[in-house]
């Protein structure tokens, strides 16, 4: 929902302390890493912010790349590996658990931040505002060419609980947008086994933390981010087919691991049937669609 304007300060803090750890998970992004990195290195602030970089075994340059920067900032970036490919989510659980800053700051290595004050105004706005427990920002939507496919013609402040999320309503609160409160509730992330299989896992990571802390999202009216579409997206440019089927595997994650009343159960059934349940018999899982109902009845 749309809220008034927040003025923002910025606040003085010890460098020697971590305020933002710049979480990014990156695979096979040879093309588009050193923007993600270069996005994180323009960043002014009062405070100190470190870069951890999730680096899943790339079989392209990615690391190469990744390597040439820490070496060039030993004390500013780290990269964290598995042993083995590991899937995004096993990586962003890596990441984060290795995060030491009271804030964390995502974004894919494919996207990019394109404001240099993004962070402070963000760590202002949390430090400020305590029901908060996380802040985005409008973000443009480009594709590989860098041509725009989508921008917000009218930034307004907007601000999300869990019930929205829960209601997919969720807008202008991409990856490279969102920073979160580290909160206590981040330590027990990886022990739900269900993040490791979600398709979208910034999706769950709100969900999961709001339902978790009563914390709200608030979306500050500026543009300062970058979403890339392109053939080796995750998510973005998969065959439309094997997307909506993500798209409901997600969303029995959902329902099978979230907390809803009795209205909202109704409602995800309507969600549920306009979305997913026609695709469902066309796909011949009707044993499928016939279980997620009886869920939501």
């Amino acid at each position: 929902m749309a809220v008034g304007p927040i003025n923002f300060i910025f606040m003085e803090r010890p460098e020697s302390e971590i305020t933002v750890s710049i979480c990014c998970t990156t695979y096979n992004h040879e093309k588009y890493i050193a923007q993600a990195i270069e996005g994180f290195l323009m960043q002014k602030t009062t405070f100190a912010f470190e870069i951890l970089i999730g680096e899943d075994w790339s079989t392209d340059n990615t690391r190469q790349i990744v390597e040439t920067y820490q070496k060039k900032h030993p004390q500013l970036i780290k990269i964290l590996s598995g042993k083995t490919n590991i899937g995004s989510g096993g990586n962003l659980i890596n990441v984060i658990n290795n995060a030491k800053g009271k804030y964390y700051a995502f974004c894919d290595g494919d996207d990019f931040w394109i404001d240099a004050h993004k962070l402070q105004k963000q760590v202002d706005f949390l430090e400020l505002n305590q029901n908060f427990v996380a802040c985005s920002h409008y973000s443009k939507v480009i594709d590989d060419k860098d041509e725009t496919t989508y921008v917000a013609k009218n930034l307004v402040p907007l601000e999300y609980t869990y019930d929205d999320l829960l209601m997919d309503r969720k807008g202008e609160t991409r990856t490279a947008s969102l920073m979160f409160k580290a909160t206590k509730e981040f330590e027990n992330l990886g022990e739900t086994n269900w993040f490791y299989d979600a398709g979208a896992g910034d999706n769950f990571l709100k969900l999961y933390i709001t339902s978790t802390s009563g914390g709200k999202i608030y979306v500050i009216p500026e543009l300062m981010s970058c979403y890339r579409i392109h053939q080796g997206g995750v998510w973005s440019m998969i065959d439309p087919r094997i997307r909506k089927r993500k798209k409901i595997s997600d969303f029995n994650l959902l329902i099978n691991n979230f907390k809803y009343s009795s209205l909202q159960k109704r409602a995800l059934l309507k969600i549920y049937v306009k979305k997913y349940f026609l695709f469902q018999i066309i796909d011949f899982k009707i044993k499928n669609a016939y279980n997620t109902i009886v869920q939501l009845l």
